[in-house]
């Protein structure tokens, strides 16, 4: 018996190789760069390059125009990272609907205007989003889906929401008790309640915590843009949150929040909008990033003039703060606080994304800044840099190409030729 086991091991051993050989080669997809952004931190700049792609990656890049069977031709094109949006809602949409859609919709509801809005947001160039706000079974669902090839989207860092009772991300406008049913588990009141629920996030699936320190725009009630959770509660989430090794973006708009959100040890704070000289100096001291969502800004001040659906709670606060957050940029840009691209897109429609570089530039960034913080920078403040942010070997094969000069004109980026997404082309230049 031993002898035939033994027998049976060499056959299986020797038909390896032969089996091994028979596997068919990895396709190899060639990517024909005429201008490409070859590395965003530095703004290199290179002419005539093919970017090899196989198994979804990045291989090589090589000098000139090679390659046959599968290529891409972009040799009229300016070819550039794929784009990372850092502050989304990808499972809906601001308008007429949304307090009808808000206690008649399901969670797959949601996903189904999820995968609506993921295509329209990967074909406009972001292979890479953070969602900071949609209920844990819909983006799980969508997230899980979209890795796993079954529907096109931009990579998803699916957040998790920890806010304050009666505050910022708790349900507003409504009968009481149709509220208390809308509630989200994860809402807190005391630090120790908010580490059950910066806990309860992340066992809900969460890759990120996205936490409200203050006040917001789009919340129906005249609770002002303040700060509305304790010193202790914002200490507590982000202390649990790092220690499950997960970083916390904090919703800010008020100086005192912006701040206390700071102090606390957030990773970035979305908005800024009262941001002061303390605020910069926090900063910088942290390194932390601020994600400026000027799209949000620019969209509600055009919405409070126009928008019948608009509550007159929102209506005010989006009169007062929208043009105020391109000034709150340009002096956080100036001094040197860290950028990533965000445009709270849901607010904005989805697939115009884009339209943020614009009013970066306005805030006095340079077209190469908005791209890095779209790309190398985007990828850092998530975590992701060894992924994504730029076109090198052994990284996510991301790549977009528009035609003319996004260094020039930022606005190019709004109309995107080509959108490739791990590998797979999602937006041809015959589209």
């Amino acid at each position: 018996m031993k002898k035939i086991i033994l027998a049976a091991l060499a056959l299986a051993a020797a038909a390896q190789p032969a089996a091994a050989q028979d596997k068919p080669a990895a396709k190899r997809t060639y990517v024909q760069a005429g201008t490409l952004l070859a590395d965003p931190a530095s703004g290199r700049v290179e002419k005539s390059k093919t970017v090899v792609v196989e198994n979804g990656r990045v291989v090589e890049i090589r000098d000139g125009f090679v390659g046959e069977g599968d290529v891409v031709d972009l040799r009229d094109a300016f070819v550039l990272p794929g784009l990372i949006d850092s502050h989304v809602h990808i499972t809906f949409e601001s308008g007429a609907g949304n307090r009808l859609d808000a206690v008649t919709k399901t969670s797959a509801d949601e996903v189904l205007d999820g995968v609506v809005y993921a295509n329209r947001t990967v074909r406009a160039g972001f292979t890479t989003v953070a969602n900071l706000g949609s209920g844990p079974d819909a983006i799980n669902a969508l997230r899980d889906a979209v890795a796993a090839g079954k529907v096109p989207g931009p990579r998803i860092v699916a957040g998790g929401a920890v806010a304050a009772h009666g505050g910022h991300g708790d349900a507003h406008g409504f009968n009481r008790e149709i509220m208390e049913l809308m509630r989200p588990k994860t809402l807190c009141s005391g630090a120790d309640d908010c580490v059950r629920a910066v806990r309860l996030a992340v066992q809900q699936g969460a890759d990120i915590i996205k936490t409200a320190s203050t006040g917001g725009v789009m919340s129906d009630t005249a609770a002002g843009l303040g700060q509305q959770m304790s010193d202790d509660e914002l200490v507590a989430i982000v202390q649990t949150a790092h220690r499950l090794g997960r970083k916390v973006a904090a919703h800010a708009h008020g100086t005192d929040g912006v701040n206390a959100a700071l102090r606390a040890g957030v990773d970035s704070i979305e908005h800024g909008t009262y941001l002061d000289p303390e605020s910069i100096r926090l900063f910088k001291a942290s390194g932390a990033y601020l994600v400026p969502t000027l799209l949000a800004g620019d969209t509600v001040k055009r919405q409070a003039e126009t928008a019948e659906w608009m509550p007159a709670n929102v209506r005010a606060k989006a009169r007062t703060v929208g043009p105020l957050m391109v000034d709150a940029l340009r002096r956080a840009h100036r001094a040197g606080v860290k950028i990533a691209f965000g445009t709270d897109s849901a607010v904005s429609p989805h697939g115009d994304n884009a339209q943020e570089f614009a009013l970066m530039v306005e805030a006095g960034m340079t077209p190469l800044d908005t791209i890095r913080a779209a790309t190398v920078w985007g990828a850092d403040h998530l975590g992701l840099s060894n992924e994504i942010g730029s076109i090198a070997r052994g990284k996510a094969a991301d790549i977009v190409a528009v035609r003319g000069d996004p260094l020039r004109d930022v606005r190019v980026l709004e109309h995107m030729a080509f959108v490739m997404k791990g590998g797979t082309v999602v937006r041809a230049t015959a589209d």
